[in-house]
């Protein structure tokens, strides 16, 4: 059952980062990627500590996809 409820609750926020990378003009708030980076490091690791190796994928995916927001915002910042 824990699996059922983390792999949703991943799957849901890989759905939004997707969305975010996918709007090209999206440009995240600061404190918005620092606490989804945060947030998702440490789903990583609680999946991976409970040997939930499908939300830890899934919450792996979605730091990365993070990290690429974090990446245009500071670009955005930038310029």
């Amino acid at each position: 059952m824990v699996t059922l409820f983390l792999t949703i609750t991943f799957a849901c926020g890989l759905f939004i980062a997707v969305a975010h990378v996918a709007n090209r003009s999206f440009i995240a708030p600061v404190y918005d990627v620092v606490a989804n980076l945060a947030a998702f490091a440490a789903a990583v690791a609680a999946s991976c500590l409970l040997g939930h190796w499908v939300p830890a994928t899934r919450s792996a995916v979605a730091f990365l996809l993070w990290l690429v927001l974090a990446q245009r915002t500071r670009v955005a910042r930038r310029g």
